[in-house]
């Protein structure tokens, strides 16, 4: 028996072969236990609470934390025995590469899980979608790229003076570039921030319409003439944005004028004649209402009320029949509008 155990091949006995199978098979034991008791009853807890983040540790567990521990039990047991330096080095690379693999798959599930978050938020997932997919591309090629500095670093390969390099070609592409790279941190700042998404209207400057397309480089407005405006991203940033379909309510102001020669009582009446108009439009609400000046050839009102919601024609509907309204009772109370005009004086000389 002693002599089975001390045969020797390769340069390792029959005991240091059965050494490193036990650590083997003792190790992916452990895994199996902890899988099935542990990791199942966490998965459990996980499901069972309204956060998400909890979720996302689960997943990282069992998507890249359990593959490295294969990979640790498989490199530990094959570490206990004698290898040839060629076939160890081999075998560090390997491993070395393996654990990038799933560190960077981790990084990147925990990204792209924040990402999803926030598209779940969203009042329209589906064009957020869309969004989704250069902002993953450009993510990615980042962690992988400074993945693959690492990794290159711990292989042994002298690359300083490659970023090096590399530092100082990117400062003259990013001088040369700048406004490039100054509308992709600009779509960085509307993909996270939201002053506004795909389908809100929106007003900048002079210029208004439908959100329909967020790019790396540019937004794409709808106007309503119907032409497509093309804006860039830093333009957008950098101006006064009118989101009006985030708007709750919309606040009305509009103004009637009367002729001079309406009687007192009538005049007295009429904030209160509106104000019954308004009070009886659906989604509409009164503010207030006023005689408010003396003008050239007429007496001033100002009205003052909400409609709720940010639906143009339904506001254009309310005042509508506002002014319909107003009209009727003015008609039926002989009250008249008034409209520019001028009374001349003259005195006859004999």
């Amino acid at each position: 028996m002693q002599e089975i155990f001390g045969y020797s091949i390769f340069g390792n006995t029959t005991i240091d072969y059965l050494t490193s199978l036990g650590i083997f098979i003792g190790g992916m034991v452990a895994v199996y236990l902890f899988k099935t008791y542990v990791l199942r009853r966490l998965k459990k807890w996980a499901d069972s609470t309204e956060t998400s983040i909890d979720d996302l540790f689960i997943k990282i567990i069992e998507k890249s934390f359990v593959p490295s521990i294969y990979l640790g039990i498989l490199y530990l047991s094959l570490h206990t025995l004698t290898l040839s330096p060629g076939f160890k080095r081999g075998i560090e690379i390997v491993v070395s590469v393996l654990v990038t693999i799933l560190a960077v798959r981790a990084v990147s599930f925990a990204v792209n899980f924040g990402l999803q978050a926030s598209l779940k938020e969203s009042h329209d997932p589906e064009r957020r979608e869309k969004q989704l997919k250069g902002i993953r591309a450009l993510i990615n090629i980042v962690i992988w790229a400074i993945a693959l500095i690492f990794l290159l670093d711990n292989l042994g390969v002298k690359i300083s003076a490659a970023v090096a390099g590399l530092g100082i070609g990117g400062i003259a592409v990013a001088l040369a570039a700048q406004t490039v790279l100054g509308d992709l941190f600009s779509y960085f700042v509307i993909f996270f921030d939201k002053p506004f998404e795909i389908g809100d209207f929106i007003v900048v400057g002079d210029k208004m319409g439908v959100v329909e397309y967020v790019g790396i480089k540019t937004t794409r407005i709808r106007a309503l003439s119907g032409e497509q405006l093309v804006f860039s991203n830093t333009d957008l940033t950098n101006s006064r944005v009118h989101n009006f379909k985030k708007m709750e309510r919309r606040r009305v102001v509009f103004k009637l004028g009367v002729i001079y020669q309406t009687p007192y009582e009538k005049i007295k009446a009429i904030p209160e004649m509106v104000k019954d108009i308004i009070a009886a439009q659906a989604d509409a609400e009164f503010d207030r209402g006023h005689f408010a000046s003396y003008g050239d050839f007429s007496l001033d009102f100002e009205f003052v009320y909400y409609v709720t919601g940010a639906d143009y024609a339904k506001y254009m509907d309310i005042q509508q029949a506002i002014n319909l309204a107003i009209f009727e009772v003015f008609e039926k109370e002989k009250i008249e509008f008034a409209y520019p005009s001028q009374t001349l004086f003259v005195n006859k000389v004999n």
